[in-house]
């Protein structure tokens, strides 16, 4: 018989595997032997400050640059750069689409091209709390709820896999709780999430794994309770995690 750790790992093989994941720049490594899977309807957070690696671990990722070495595998099968749209859809910091066109444009675009009903937009705008900017042009649009736009418009999409950079910035604590629990709720229902993150309390309350990144090194990973056991810290926060193994 196999044991449940076995399946598991097998799960974690078979969706999204990524293997030694390294971009330099000259000589410098922004990341290196990056190594975690995913499994779906999981929340995986990429945790470390800023300059860490994690924007360019997501972007390596994601295709966007091309790696040194390494590699991605899809259910069993090598997914090189030029594919990853495929599968992954991501949602980088900072960006604003279509500045000049109505939130509303925005939606409404992304839907035909997927193909959404408008019971599925309407559901997705009362999601993201989008109502109240609809009719406002993408460039007069707050930090928060431009994130919740980009988040409205990954909702969108038909992909299974969601990456996200520091999706909570520009949100109060109550717009962040309110973010968090659409994230849970969409991975209730098998959507996945990686996150990179630099608000540790955030990150904890958001995620079930952790990829723990300084220096572009990976200094540890598990659920919560994996990587208190691996410190020894049963009570300890993600924050006195994160110090311990760095």
């Amino acid at each position: 018989m196999i044991d449940a750790a076995t399946v598991r790992e097998i799960s974690y093989t078979q969706f999204l595997r990524v293997e030694n994941l390294t971009k330099r720049y000259h000589r410098d490594a922004a990341i290196a032997d990056v190594s975690f899977s995913l499994v779906p309807g999981q929340v995986l957070g990429i945790v470390g400050p800023n300059g860490a690696g994690k924007t360019t671990l997501l972007e390596t990722l994601a295709g966007l640059l091309a790696a040194d070495s390494g590699a991605v595998t899809w259910h069993g099968q090598q997914l090189p750069p030029q594919r990853r749209k495929e599968a992954l859809f991501y949602l980088p910091d900072g960006v604003k689409p279509y500045q000049d066109r109505f939130a509303s444009d925005v939606i409404s675009f992304f839907a035909k091209v997927y193909g959404r009903s408008q019971v599925e937009v309407s559901a997705v705008i009362d999601t993201t709390g989008l109502a109240s900017v609809m009719n406002k042009r993408v460039r007069a649009l707050s930090k928060g709820y431009n994130r919740r736009l980009l988040l409205a418009v990954g909702l969108l999409t038909p992909h299974d896999v969601l990456l996200m950079d520091e999706p909570f910035d520009g949100f109060d604590l109550r717009q962040t709780r309110r973010i968090v629990e659409v994230l849970r709720n969409e991975a209730a229902m098998g959507r996945t999430f990686v996150l990179a993150i630099h608000q540790l309390v955030d990150a904890e309350r958001a995620c079930d794994r952790f990829i723990l990144i300084a220096a572009g090194l990976v200094r540890g990973i598990g659920s919560l309770a994996a990587l208190r056991e691996q410190t020894g810290m049963p009570n300890g926060s993600l924050e006195e995690l994160y110090l311990a193994f760095t």
